[in-house]
């Protein structure tokens, strides 16, 4: 006989008498009727007859508690589906205690724990979230399912936490404020990471919004009372978590300018230096009278960052310092840096055109009217390319006269040299005259 034809007879047999069964899947000693009644369950899920399922699926779980995930995956969308559509309360809740059963059923017996869990606060969270017996079940659940999943917390549960956290706090439960911000916290850090590993954050960052309001919702998060609740506490334990905590909220309740918020920021910049917040701190020490410190910020918020527009917008805080302070001639190297970096930069040209403007008593000779006014020609260029028209008809007001010009024996169109620290030239214009 062919030895096709007899390998074919005897994989037949080896099929009917059940010696292969399929892969993952443990049929228990009642084959057949397992398979039968597998069969029965999923034609029915699949068709949403979740009533007509229940039966063989029982009996699945009575008698093949370990046959394959799927039970249990299939499980939890029967029952989810017959609580959905159920007006009886009583019979409501017992299908939404099923569909939960699902879960830790899916658990004992395939583990995965961390992953399943995940899958199972949300739909814990939409059932009982309007039952406040469940609340301490819920934030059980929720702070197991953080604990084990940590980056990997699954999106749709950011909210129903924060969401939990509020209602069982709301109804008496023992949670203090300080508790209520480290969980916030704690999941605004790892939702922090999922946006900035998204190539799509837009809804994590509504997500994030949403994380804001409830936060507002279940503490008082005035200014004072961050004050009062974490500001000893940043003294005594200089801890970054906290002082991290503290900058956050003062900077969503728009509080930085408080002293507490700029030590809170010196110390998370201290352990992770950030654009942003050397940015905020250079910008502290700046309206504090603080030149040397707000330099020693800026200067690392430069070094902090590779975009052009960035450095010219540090490059420009820089110029206006100097400009205070001033020196004008390092504020106009620095307004140039920041041109450079971004040529666009308009005020840049307006602040070099208020420093020529300001300049007129330091760097006029009193010997020729036509060549001490030329600084207000240096003002109307660096106006001009600025596109500041106000400003360059007050400028084009100051010009010399035509007869200043007639009389010191100049001409209009030639080139005038200015001398003190501005030291560039001009082309000589006349003032308008009325």
């Amino acid at each position: 006989m062919n030895k096709l034809i007899i390998r074919t007879i005897l994989l037949v047999c080896l099929i009917s008498t059940n010696v292969f069964s399929q892969a993952g899947w443990n049929w228990g000693e009642q084959i057949d009727v397992a398979k039968e009644n597998n069969a029965i369950y999923t034609d029915m899920v699949k068709v949403e007859k979740y009533a007509d399922a229940i039966t063989p699926h029982a009996w699945l779980l009575e008698n093949t508690p370990d046959l394959n995930e799927s039970l249990y995956q299939n499980g939890a969308k029967i029952y989810t589906g017959l609580a959905d559509k159920e007006s009886d309360k009583v019979q409501k809740t017992a299908y939404q205690a099923k569909a939960l059963e699902m879960y830790d059923l899916r658990i004992e017996y395939f583990g995965n724990e961390a992953s399943v869990l995940n899958r199972k606060a949300f739909p814990a969270y939409k059932f009982y979230k309007g039952n406040k017996s469940k609340y301490p079940e819920l934030m059980e659940l929720f702070e197991k399912t953080f604990a084990l999943n940590g980056a990997n917390f699954s999106t749709n549960n950011f909210v129903a936490y924060m969401d939990v956290v509020r209602r069982f706090k709301a109804t008496g439960g023992e949670l203090s404020d300080e508790k209520v911000l480290d969980i916030y916290t704690r999941l605004m850090d790892v939702l922090d990471g999922q946006i900035a590993a998204s190539s799509k954050s837009a809804s994590l960052e509504r997500v994030a919004k949403n994380m804001d309001k409830l936060l507002t919702l279940t503490i008082d998060l005035s200014c004072d009372y961050v004050e009062s609740l974490l500001g000893p506490k940043l003294a005594e334990t200089g801890d970054i978590k906290v002082a991290s905590k503290i900058f956050k909220l003062m900077l969503q309740n728009k509080c930085t300018d408080r002293p507490l918020a700029f030590e809170a920021a010196k110390i998370v910049n201290q352990n992770s230096p950030d654009f942003a917040i050397s940015k905020f701190l250079a910008s502290r020490a700046s309206k504090g009278d603080n030149r040397q410190g707000a330099i020693q910020y800026y200067n690392q918020a430069l070094a902090l960052t590779e975009e052009a527009t960035k450095k010219a917008e540090i490059y420009l805080s820089l110029a206006k310092i100097d400009y205070q302070a001033g020196l004008k001639g390092s504020a106009r190297s620095n307004c140039r840096r920041a041109l450079s970096a971004d040529p666009s930069m308009s005020e840049a040209h307006v602040l070099i055109g208020n420093l020529y403007l300001s300049s007129f008593d330091e760097c006029k000779q009193g010997e020729f009217k036509t060549v001490d006014y030329a600084v207000f020609i240096a003002a109307y260029n660096a106006f001009q390319k600025a596109g500041d028209y106000g400003s360059m008809k007050k400028s084009e007001a100051l010009f010399p006269s035509i007869t200043d010009i007639f009389t010191e024996e100049y001409t209009e169109g030639q080139s005038i040299k200015i001398d003190c620290w501005i030291n560039e030239s001009v082309i000589l214009q006349k003032r308008a005259e009325n």
